[in-house]
């Protein structure tokens, strides 16, 4: 089993900034990668972006050169740094950890609220 933990979600004026955290524990080794996904209010989850074991990153159009993940082993940690905010990435975002097509793994999620 893995755990995850998200923080840092919150309020933000568009333009602004915030930082995602995602905490994993448990099995961790079986993680082949960890990411982020969202879900705002009458719509699917989608992927946002996501980081592999071995560094490689993948982001979803809607937000790079806007967000950035990143990977602490040491903390086994996953942040999500999120600039330039718009509302229309005003969601509630869930870390995703990925072993395989059938096993996943999610945190509980951390509401964004983006809004003047």
């Amino acid at each position: 089993q893995v755990r995850l933990v998200e923080s840092g979600g919150g309020l933000v004026q568009p333009g602004g900034s915030l930082r995602l955290s995602c905490a994993a524990s448990g099995s961790i080794f079986r993680l082949y990668r960890m990411g982020w996904y969202r879900q705002a209010p009458g719509k699917q989850r989608e992927l946002v972006a996501f980081i592999t074991s071995g560094g490689t990153t993948n982001y979803a159009d809607s937000v790079k050169g806007r967000f950035t993940i990143s990977r602490d082993n040491a903390k086994n940690t996953v942040y999500l740094q999120m600039n330039s905010l718009i509302p229309e990435d005003m969601a509630v975002y869930y870390c995703n950890g990925y072993v395989s097509d059938y096993v996943n793994y999610w945190g509980q999620g951390t509401q964004v609220t983006v809004s003047s």
